[in-house]
């Protein structure tokens, strides 16, 4: 008979966890902690404004007293005739700087550093150097088409002509930081796709159309989503140029606003600032959507 002096059975017994594994379940949820505060700075800035200006649109107030109106600030603002011609003139000057700095982007020269630079300048400073220089009677612009014999028009002075003329100077500040998305986006497609392309003797247009121009989309689909963007919200460098006239011909969305909250208006202006934030949301969230789906698949 064997003998079982001396020996012991195996017993089971819990794996030993590292100290070092221990130490990183403790420690697991420590990176969250560096989201609190760009949170609480996204909170107070962004979420607390946006909801009381939800709630004071629908008021008659001022610094210190409120009170509760409904719709008709919506009401009293639909029915302001400047902001039909705002609205209009919003989403043309949109479509056209939009549109430009995306053609103009992807069209980009040699001189990269000179395209970007206005993009550096002032918004102000560049409104109020093309006011000048877009002066009627003695602006350079029309002074130069005088030497070839041109009779140059009121750029800020016709009604025809106010908003396009800012919305070009718009574009020429504005195309640097285009410019500059593409050549990123540009330089990320492989070489080979070009090589490839020449050996099968495709033609610039070919590689432009088939190959530059899809795998760029990333990069457009920026460019037109950040010119939109900006320029649904164009404010600053039309009250530069022109303070939404003559008339109201230059007039946009944001320009409206700011001449109620000069009159005293605070509820018509914030519920103006309501609608914009409506309307930004509204046509940029799809396009947004649409320009990215074929990223997802």
């Amino acid at each position: 008979m064997a003998s079982t002096v001396g020996t012991t059975e195996a017993t089971p017994s819990a794996p030993v966890v590292p100290k070092t594994t221990r130490r990183k379940e403790r420690k697991g949820t420590y990176p969250y902690w560096f989201y609190l505060p760009a949170t609480i700075i996204y909170t107070i800035f962004f979420l607390v404004p946006t909801f009381a200006s939800f709630y004071f649109s629908f008021t008659r107030w001022d610094l210190f007293t409120s009170t509760w109106i409904g719709l008709k600030n919506y009401q009293t603002f639909f029915a302001e005739q400047a902001l039909i011609t705002g609205l209009g003139n919003t989403l043309i000057y949109a479509v056209i700087t939009s549109g430009l700095k995306v053609v103009l982007g992807i069209a980009r020269g040699y001189l990269r550093s000179v395209v970007f630079f206005p993009v550096l300048v002032s918004t102000i400073g560049v409104g109020l150097t093309f006011t000048v220089l877009m002066n009627p009677e003695k602006g350079l612009i029309n002074n130069a088409l005088a030497v070839v014999g041109i009779d140059g028009p009121g750029w800020l002075t016709n009604p025809s002509l106010a908003l396009f003329s800012i919305a070009f100077v718009d574009v020429w500040k504005g195309v640097g930081l285009a410019t500059v998305i593409y050549i990123a986006g540009l330089v990320s497609i492989p070489q080979e796709y070009y090589e490839a392309a020449e050996v099968d003797g495709a033609s610039r247009w070919n590689i432009f159309r088939n190959i530059m121009l899809p795998l760029a989309r990333p990069a457009t689909a920026t460019v037109i989503t950040l010119s939109l963007i900006g320029g649904l919200r164009s404010f600053d460098l039309i009250w530069a140029m022109t303070k939404g006239g003559p008339g109201f011909a230059s007039d946009v969305i944001a320009s409206v606003i700011y001449k109620q909250y000069q009159a005293g208006f605070y509820g018509l202006s914030t519920a103006g600032s309501v609608v914009l934030f409506l309307v930004v949301t509204i046509i940029v969230v799809p396009l947004t959507w649409w320009l990215n789906r074929g990223e997802e698949s």
